[in-house]
C-alpha cells in the first residue's frame, strides 16, 4: 500500500474524529490583519488588487491580500496570502494547482525547491511553473501556520485536523507568490526574483500568521 493512501487513509480517520470537537469554541490567537502588511519591501513597492465577488465566495470566510510589487527595473512579483482562522465549516484552504488551471493555465513544471528560513534553516516549497500560449508563469507556494511552514497539501490538511484536536485551532494559511519574466529575462531571472522576495516576506509573516 503506497504511502499516500495511507496518508490519505489517517487523514480521513483523524478528520472523523476532528468532526466530534467542533462544539468546543475554537481559540483564534490575534494578529495582524493582512491588510497591514508592508508595502515597502526592499526594492519593491507594493499596489493593492481587489479580488473579484465570484473568487471571494469560492475562497470563503477569511483574510485576504493580493498585492503587486513592483521595483523600479519595471520588473515585479505578485504576492496573494490567504489566512482562514477557522478550517472547521468547509471554508479550507485551495490548492493554486486547482485554482491556476481555471484560469487558463496550464502547469508544464512542478517540483519543490529549498529556500533559507527566518531561523536560516532551509524550508521547502512548491515551485510551479505553468503556462497560457506563449506566456510563461514561475509561481512559488507553500502552507503556513502554527509555526510550520510545508510544502505538502496532504500534510498542511493532516497538521489541521490534529492541531484542532489537541490545541482547538484549525487556523492557517497559503502564501503564493508569481513572477512573469521580461521581455528580456528568461524564467531562471524569474525564479531568482521570486525567491529574494520569499526570503524578504518569510521573517514578517509570524504577525500575521499566528504560532
Amino acid at each position: 500500500m503506497s504511502s499516500k493512501i495511507l496518508t490519505v487513509g489517517a487523514l480521513l480517520l483523524f478528520t472523523a474524529i476532528f468532526l466530534h470537537t467542533r462544539g468546543r469554541p475554537e481559540i483564534n490567537p490575534p494578529r495582524e490583519t493582512l491588510a497591514s502588511f508592508p508595502r515597502e519591501l526592499g526594492p519593491w513597492s507594493g499596489t493593492d488588487s481587489s479580488i473579484s465577488e465570484e473568487v471571494l465566495a469560492i475562497l470563503g470566510p477569511g483574510d485576504f491580500l493580493n498585492r503587486t510589487y513592483a521595483a523600479a527595473d519595471g520588473s515585479s512579483v505578485e504576492l496573494f496570502i490567504a489566512y482562514f482562522a477557522s478550517q472547521r465549516t468547509g471554508d479550507t484552504i485551495h490548492s493554486p494547482k486547482n485554482c491556476l488551471p481555471g484560469s487558463g493555465w496550464i502547469p508544464v513544471e512542478v517540483g519543490r525547491i529549498a529556500i533559507p528560513g527566518p531561523d536560516h534553516r532551509s524550508v521547502e516549497i512548491n515551485r510551479y511553473v505553468v503556462a497560457k500560449g506563449e506566456r510563461r508563469l514561475l509561481v512559488l507556494y507553500w502552507y503556513q501556520g502554527h509555526n510550520r511552514i510545508t510544502a505538502s497539501e496532504y500534510w498542511a490538511k493532516w497538521y489541521m485536523v490534529s492541531d484542532a484536536i489537541k490545541e482547538n485551532r484549525s487556523d492557517g494559511a497559503l502564501v503564493r507568490i508569481t513572477a512573469l519574466p521580461l521581455d528580456r529575462e528568461g524564467l531562471k531571472s524569474a525564479e531568482r526574483r521570486a525567491v529574494e522576495f520569499a526570503k524578504q516576506i518569510l521573517p514578517l509573516l509570524d504577525a500575521y500568521i499566528p504560532h
